[in-house]
């Protein structure tokens, strides 16, 4: 994520329903208010659009400070729903999706960026967990939090909470073209602690980072990405990340086989008008540790497309498609032995497609999404629905709200 923000000249004072939206840390500085260019954190893959004035306060010494949040709801209905401890386990729900606050600074050669609040993260193939949940089982209240230093214009150093460079799919709702996440996202860090080096020069940027992988609490994982824009239409990313030293570390957030493993993408990018194509291969491997349990190496292979229309009038439309395989040795006879699984079972497979019409007006947003998702070879006990033997789920979501 980089930092690009312009204070312009004021244009009043921050009003008692300014102060009731930025909440209490907007008072804490000292006060006059203008309108800030839209923001490059968080990062927006759109449909969507941030706010495109959000607010600045001058907070005298620290300089600018600049405040955006979003606030947005959900509604889902699903079939063959799995009866997972802890997830909604109804055919229809509704909860918050966005509750979050971002308060940063984008000027000097120190800057900080701090997102809170309550979130949700819906993601295919999995049940749904809710938003009250989700803080305590992920990434707590504050989910990104981070310093940035500016050595120069191409260079900098960012610490703490990061976003991941792993995949296509940002973490939050709002930041991507759907609603949920898909299947390749499932196997991706999406959070993690640690320090990142940042280089951007012309058509090349690049970035490398150590850090805590799947949020295990143990800085044992290297990760770098390399990016390259032929033009103002086609970028080529190569990312890479793993594991280097073992981690008994296991958690909602931290899944044990994938934290030991490592993970690679090739992305494509093709965004010309009113036409964005995001095509995408990743791989991951597991390699075989049986002092942590995993008896046998595995792997997954899968891509996915990604595209998004813009249409007149404030509507678009987004639409994913995937496939998913998972490979390993067997145990064959081997006693005591438990393949290591990554997806629905050693050598399972799943497909899914998903289509998001969507709609902005100014700060407001409303969209609706339908997918499918079918699983291929399935090991018994791991599927849908209430016996979890159940290969394939629809799902209907309309997530709504303001983007401030």
């Amino acid at each position: 994520m980089r930092f690009c923000i312009l204070a312009t000249r004021a244009r009043g004072a921050l009003g008692p329903r300014r102060l009731a939206l930025v909440g209490g840390g907007a008072l804490l500085f000292a006060s006059s208010a203008a309108f800030a260019d839209p923001a490059a954190s968080p990062g927006f893959s759109g449909p969507l659009a941030p706010n495109p004035h959000p607010i600045a306060v001058n907070a005298g010494p620290f300089g600018d400070v600049t405040v955006t949040g979003q606030v947005s709801g959900l509604a889902i209905a699903q079939s063959h729903v799995t009866n997972a401890a802890g997830t909604v386990t109804s055919d229809t729900a509704a909860d918050i999706s966005n509750a979050q606050v971002e308060i940063q600074t984008t000027t000097g050669p120190l800057q900080l960026y701090v997102q809170a609040g309550a979130y949700s993260l819906p993601a295919l193939g999995t049940s749904y967990l809710r938003s009250g949940k989700a803080q305590d089982l992920l990434f707590g209240p504050v989910p990104v939090a981070y310093a940035k230093a500016v050595l120069s214009k191409d260079l900098s150093i960012t610490a703490g909470l990061l976003p991941t460079m792993i995949g296509a799919e940002s973490t939050f709702t709002f930041q991507n073209m759907n609603v949920e996440r898909g299947l390749l996202w499932n196997q991706e860090p999406s959070i993690s602690r640690g320090a990142q080096v940042n280089y951007a020069h012309g058509k090349l940027s690049a970035a490398v980072s150590l850090n805590d992988g799947y949020y295990s609490g143990k800085f044992n994982w290297v990760s770098g990405t390399v990016a390259y824009a032929f033009d103002g239409s086609n970028t080529l990313t190569l990312i890479g990340a793993g594991s280097v030293s073992r981690s008994r570390h296991a958690s909602y957030a931290t899944p044990l086989a994938q934290n030991n493993g490592s993970i690679f993408n090739i992305i494509y990018t093709y965004s010309k008008g009113p036409l964005t194509l995001t095509p995408y291969l990743q791989y991951n491997r597991v390699e075989r540790d049986d002092a942590l349990g995993l008896n046998r190496s595995a792997a997954t292979f899968g891509g996915a497309l990604l595209a998004k229309y813009t249409l007149p009038k404030g509507f678009s439309l987004a639409a994913r498609g995937e496939y998913l395989k998972s490979s390993g040795k067997d145990c064959g006879l081997a006693s005591g032995c438990v393949p290591t699984n990554l997806l629905y079972g050693p050598h399972s497979d799943a497909w899914s497609a998903t289509f998001t019409p969507t709609y902005q007006k100014g700060i407001f947003f409303a969209r609706g999404e339908v997918s499918y998702t079918r699983i291929g070879k399935l090991e018994p006990g791991l599927g849908f629905g209430a016996d979890a033997n159940r290969r394939d789920q629809v799902r209907g979501l309309l997530e709504t709200g303001f983007l401030f």
